[in-house]
């Protein structure tokens, strides 16, 4: 009896999920560079920010203390570089190892290809995401209090950043070109992102400025998932983290299906 061949659907499905599984093995595989970097680091800045910076600048926002403010921050930061680097990293290695090529000449429409690659990106962040929030009770006590907000704007996130490491890896020629946007875009715009402080703390013009800055949106929107406060409005910061998600979305998948830095 011959084989009853998957429907379209189903087929994309397989695909899609062959594709996040490899992505999830090659994290696991490489642990020790993929996710025990973010765990010691984020150690040392609970160490030297949470504990010794924090032990005299005592409470900054609401009678929250230093260290209990900047655990959001922290963790933002830990998805933000952790899902931007896997799939600028896994792509542009895809894309000079030349089998890229392969995977856009297969029946596979561009929009498996690129969200598979993000579903990798995004777990890694996710992951990342738990471990530096496991070492954050081991130095202060988290209160949850918006379930709901801290999943989905880790979510966006994450989806957001692994978009961008996309486009990064796309329009990259060597591996030198992926280190670049995170050394002098990404770590500037995490420092300035309301991390360390709160906003309001800041004077004229700096506070405005900030205010350009997406990051500072993710962060407080985080902020008020865990601990119910935030420099900006709820929905200002969600709809920054859908905008970004939809433009960065849509210029992936015209790069992807037009083969723009992909083909020979």
């Amino acid at each position: 009896m011959p084989a009853i061949a998957p429907t379209a659907p189903a087929a994309h499905l397989i695909a899609l999920g062959t594709i996040a599984r490899r992505e999830v093995m090659r994290i696991l595989r490489i642990w020790s560079q993929t996710l025990l970097p973010s765990a010691i680091t984020m150690t040392l800045y609970f160490v030297i920010f949470g504990r010794m910076v924090g032990s005299r600048v005592g409470a900054i926002a609401d009678g929250i203390q230093y260290i209990d403010y900047i655990v959001p921050g922290l963790i933002m930061m830990a998805v933000i570089t952790n899902s931007y680097g896997n799939i600028s990293s896994s792509f542009f290695g895809a894309k000079f190892g030349r089998y890229i090529e392969e995977m856009l000449a297969s029946p596979m429409p561009s929009w498996v290809i690129l969200s598979g690659y993000v579903c990798g990106a995004m777990l890694r962040g996710l992951m990342v995401a738990a471990i530096v929030l496991a070492i954050s009770m081991c130095f202060t006590r988290i209160h949850l209090y918006h379930p709901w907000v801290t999943l989905l704007t880790v979510l966006l996130t994450a989806k957001v950043f692994s978009l961008a490491g996309f486009v990064n890896a796309v329009f990259a020629k060597k591996f030198d070109d992926i280190a670049l946007v995170p050394a002098f875009v990404l770590a500037p715009l995490t420092y300035l992102g309301g991390v360390f402080y709160s906003v309001n703390q800041l004077g004229t013009p700096w506070r405005e400025i900030s205010y350009a800055n997406p990051i500072l949106y993710m962060v407080n929107a985080f902020r008020w998932g865990l601990l119910g406060i935030s420099d900006v409005p709820l929905g200002i910061a969600f709809a920054v983290m859908f905008g970004f998600a939809c433009v960065l979305g849509a210029v992936s998948l015209f790069l992807l299906q037009r083969g723009i830095g992909l083909r020979s």
